[in-house]
């Protein structure tokens, strides 16, 4: 267990993981910072920080709750796939999805190839 440098007790350093795939024709990369109880993920096409959502678990719901943080409030899919990651994997999430809304089913096989992911190397996120 590592210390911070306030003294507070922290799981592990912050690690990083990065992926690529061509989805639609469009080269999408995605990066993790594995946090300390969390994790953030970025998805795009350019190195863009468009919208950046939050979402952790209540003990008052069973859906988590959810916030934007920087961005298009009309835009909420920075949103919901933040709040759907902290529900499968329990942790608090944070989610900037930078790729155009072009095509309604490359936010579905993006979604996808970040749960594959997650099946492939839990350990990461």
């Amino acid at each position: 267990m590592n210390q911070t440098p306030n003294g507070a007790a922290c799981d592990a350093p912050i690690t990083v993981h990065n992926f690529s795939e061509k989805i639609l024709e469009q080269e999408v990369h995605f990066h993790v910072m594995r946090l300390s109880g969390g994790f953030f993920l970025w998805v795009g096409s350019n190195p863009v920080l468009s919208n950046l959502a939050v979402s952790m678990s209540s003990k008052y719901d069973s859906m988590p709750l959810s916030t934007l943080i920087l961005g298009d409030p009309s835009d909420t899919t920075s949103n919901s796939l933040a709040q759907r990651l902290a529900k499968k994997t329990k942790k608090q999430v944070y989610v900037s999805y930078s790729l155009p809304l072009t095509d309604s089913s490359l936010g579905l096989l993006v979604e996808d190839r970040i749960k594959k992911e997650l099946e492939l190397r839990p350990e990461l996120f």
